[in-house]
């Protein structure tokens, strides 16, 4: 998901299916995702819910701006990090099949002259790679994208090994958790190079022919595309290389549904054993978070809910269900706009739904007068620019990202949940902007 500070389910299934507005989901729900698609912050959303028996759609927006096409549950969407749990339940298939074990060394399946990291003689293991406590980071620092619009293109192969080598590991391996695309694509990698195949046709062998997910996959994806988008205006859609297994794979909230139900085990398969094994929690028990093999576990008024959310740059997704119960969500987006509350909220009603931010009209004069940059720290400068009637804040090595006035001096970004408040001095000059997100406020002193 986008970090301003840091980086700034079948044939088979034979349940009722009903559509539109008959899902029971809040009056509250129904109004924020309203709102969101009045002020554009939201294109297209489809929840799907399966509970007591029946599975439902609750569908608004479209596809695309221009065609302005109705949406529905047949619409394709990058699912973005979900893809994980896929790559998770390739490891623990092919674990029980004895195709690789969960403990093995990294290394045993690197190419000859490819050297994994160590740490105090501990090696890296499989299930570290998709558990995310393996010590590598979030992403590989020679991850260099000449079009930032769609940035896994060109990290190829020879990248991925490269880094790999190169790292040193700053922690024990397995002693904390780092969410970590690049461990996450490592492992895609592997499994898909031990198996001898692609990993979308390891995915199509192993997985969605099985379960009859027709409209699942990467490149070869048939059904009507639902374009991303982010601030209102269409983005390009992200293609993969090296790290597929990160996130590369586009569904549909049908086919999602399908693959929710089979994990919740409402519907026989043969892959539901290596399910329940990603599903388990593999890490010392006192450990937090929770996580299986790519799924997190949280505690909610005492529910276990196992989810998974993702995030492209057009797109936002989640997929979860309380264990234990026949009660699951899927979450599909066609913008930025986070819906994890969204999913948590369609299983738990009591969970909290944020506000919804309304901006109002101020004069240009007044937003010339934030125009400049702030420094929240000597190497992360927040650089504020004007055009026409909108702010622009461009984070140090980031993009500039729109931001809206809710007061005269206080803005909040539509794409991530951060907001921005200028600060005067005695004599009214703005000397100083704060930071408000993740529930830190971090003060940038005006530079210029």
């Amino acid at each position: 998901m986008v970090k301003l500070i840091q980086v700034i389910i079948i044939s088979m299934i034979s349940l009722t299916t009903l559509h539109g507005q008959s899902v029971e989901l809040s009056d509250q729900l129904k109004s924020n995702i309203q709102s969101l698609l009045d002020t554009d912050d939201v294109k297209g959303i489809v929840i799907g819910t399966t509970h007591a028996g029946e599975v439902k759609y609750y569908s608004k927006g479209v596809r695309s701006t221009e065609g302005k096409e109705t949406i529905d549950e047949n619409a394709i969407f990058e699912i973005g990090s979900i893809s994980k749990t896929f790559t998770g339940l390739l490891l623990a298939d092919m674990h029980l099949k004895g195709k690789v074990k969960l403990e093995d060394d990294i290394q045993k399946y690197l190419p000859e002259g490819i050297q994994a990291p160590t740490k105090e003689g501990k090696t890296i293991k499989l299930f570290h790679l998709s558990n995310h406590t393996s010590g590598l980071p979030r992403m590989p620092t020679n991850f260099k994208p000449k079009d930032p619009t769609n940035p896994f293109q060109d990290y190829t192969e020879e990248q991925m090994y490269e880094f790999l080598e190169a790292y040193d590991l700053d922690r024990d391996i397995g002693s904390m958790y780092e969410y970590s695309n690049f461990a996450a694509g490592l492992l895609g990698h592997i499994l898909s190079s031990r198996s001898e195949m692609t990993y979308e046709a390891l995915l199509k062998e192993s997985f969605t022919e099985p379960l009859g997910m027709d409209h699942t996959g990467i490149t070869h994806v048939e059904g009507p595309l639902a374009k991303g988008h982010m601030a209102g205006l269409e983005m390009t859609n992200w293609d993969f290389a090296a790290l597929q297994g990160a996130g590369a794979i586009r569904s549909c909230a049908s086919d999602m549904m399908i693959y929710l139900q089979a994990n919740m085990g409402m519907v026989e398969s043969e892959l539901y054993p290596a399910m329940q094994l990603a599903h388990k929690n593999s890490r010392a028990v006192d450990s937090k978070p929770i996580i299986g093999l790519g799924w997190h576990t949280m505690i909610y008024e005492g529910k276990e809910i196992i989810w998974h959310n993702g995030a492209t740059g057009g797109y936002t997704s989640f997929m979860g269900w309380i264990k234990g119960t026949d009660k699951g969500v899927v979450v599909l987006n066609n913008s930025t706009k986070n819906v994890d509350e969204f999913g948590l909220h369609a299983l738990i009603p009591s969970f909290p739904l944020t506000a919804i931010r309304k901006s109002i009209d101020l004069d240009e004069a007044i937003l010339e007068t934030y125009v400049g940059q702030y420094a929240l720290a000597p190497t992360f400068i927040l650089t504020v620019t004007k055009k026409a009637d909108q702010l622009l804040v461009q984070a140090t090595g980031q993009a500039a990202l729109p931001i809206y006035p809710e007061s005269s001096s206080k803005f909040f970004y539509k794409v991530v949940d951060a907001q921005l408040e200028f600060n005067k001095n005695v004599n009214g000059k703005v000397e100083s902007v704060t930071l408000f997100q993740g529930g830190q406020e971090m003060l940038g002193k005006r530079i210029e």
